[in-house]
């Protein structure tokens, strides 16, 4: 027997006669990562025909120029914290790291936006997590990931005391992290936050029993084509893709891949509708589908939306989709439309594009409501009935 779905959004920023923002917690990774800009011409790449996999080769025992290499804070939980901070909502952060310099790197990045390092926990057994991303061609980065001492968080340091928050949101965690993950979900509930989970491929694959068992807690579940695709093979369901669940696009708009194609596990496949019904008749309040630059959908209260993305200028990728989630969680949980969070989040990763790295692109409120007040200029939003 399925969870009755839960309503969203629900506003849970503004009460009569207050007007403190939301304070939210980020749970998941941090990182540091090392950036490599490498000029086209200095390294090949290879595109297979018939998938949709492209390879940077790097030859072995040859040193290759680079335009600039740079290093900067990253990691899920810290971007998510970043985006949630400059949008102005109280935000605390709940990640491990190493006893290191870049442990304190992580720290002076979360006091310079103004987030609580109340629940940072330091562990002497790894060293804080890093990343080298290669970024050339169409800057959508190669990534080598040492995740260190994200692997190591523990249910004792999930202290009840910093889930005393409005929404707690859960990126990406890693390895043996994802073991925490019913008792995270466990501790939202008793203290009545809202969820937002953003899961990695890695932790749906290895965890999905425990993943699938937490839908009826789900305010907001967040996934890209790849993980979605995963999240296909832990639906029970012999739904497949049927003339219901066609979605009709204007004939000035191009179908987005991802409503021809659908989702896809093995022989399953189901539609992006159907998809996203199955998930809010288990529970889950709120389905957020990204599809990079062709677009994003959102399901909630018996609707379904799509946004188209922004024409801008991409420096770098990493990043824009914990600015998406983010930026639509945050707006949700404050009370506002659909269709408004969808744009303000397609707007945040738009920006964060522009920049090589994770964080230096994020929007501050009121920048982005500017962006929001200048209509031509925001993307267009569509909805059918779920």
């Amino acid at each position: 027997m399925s969870a009755a779905p839960k309503s969203v959004p629900r506003d849970l920023s503004r009460s009569e006669g207050h007007d403190a923002p939301l304070k939210v917690l980020t749970i998941g990774g941090a990182m540091i990562d090392t950036i490599a800009i490498i000029a086209s011409s200095a390294i090949e790449r290879m595109t297979l025909l018939n998938a949709d996999s492209s390879f940077l080769l790097l030859e072995e025992g040859r040193k290759t120029e680079a335009l600039e290499v740079s290093t900067h804070c990253g990691g899920g939980a810290v971007n998510a914290a970043v985006a949630f901070a400059r949008l102005g909502l109280d935000c605390s952060a709940l990640i491990k790291l190493g006893q290191d310099r870049r442990a304190e790197q992580v720290i002076a990045c979360l006091e310079a936006e103004g987030i609580s390092g109340r629940w940072v926990i330091r562990d002497a057994r790894a060293p804080t997590g890093s990343s080298v991303l290669v970024s050339s061609h169409e800057r959508n980065a190669a990534v080598f990931t040492f995740r260190g001492a994200n692997t190591l968080l523990a249910a004792d340091d999930l202290v009840d005391g910093a889930f005393n928050v409005d929404l707690v949101h859960i990126a990406n965690l890693s390895n043996q992290a994802a073991h925490c993950y019913p008792l995270i979900i466990e501790k939202a509930n008793a203290g009545g936050a809202r969820v937002s989970t953003n899961p990695g491929i890695r932790q749906l694959h290895g965890h999905g029993g425990a993943f699938r068992a937490s839908f009826p807690s789900l305010d907001i579940l967040s996934l890209n084509r790849r993980e979605a695709d995963e999240v296909v093979g832990l639906i029970e369901t012999n739904a497949g893709i049927g003339d219901r669940d066609r979605l009709d696009f204007p004939t000035d708009i191009s179908v987005p891949p991802l409503a021809e194609r659908g989702l896809r596990f093995e022989s399953r496949r189901m539609s992006v509708r159907a998809f996203c019904r199955a998930l809010m008749g288990r529970g889950v309040g709120c389905v957020v589908l990204t599809d990079g630059r062709d677009g994003a959908f959102a399901a909630t209260e018996g609707r379904l939306f799509y946004c188209s993305t922004q024409e801008t200028h991409v420096a770098g990728t990493a990043g824009a989709g914990d600015a998406f989630v983010a930026t639509f969680a945050a707006y949700v949980s404050e009370g506002n439309a659909p269709d408004t969070a969808l744009k303000a989040a397609t707007i945040n990763a738009s920006a964060v594009l522009g920049y090589v790295d994770t964080q230096t692109g994020l929007l501050r409120r009121s920048d982005l409501e500017a962006h929001l007040a200048r209509k031509i200029e925001t993307p267009n939003v569509i909805e059918w009935p779920l």
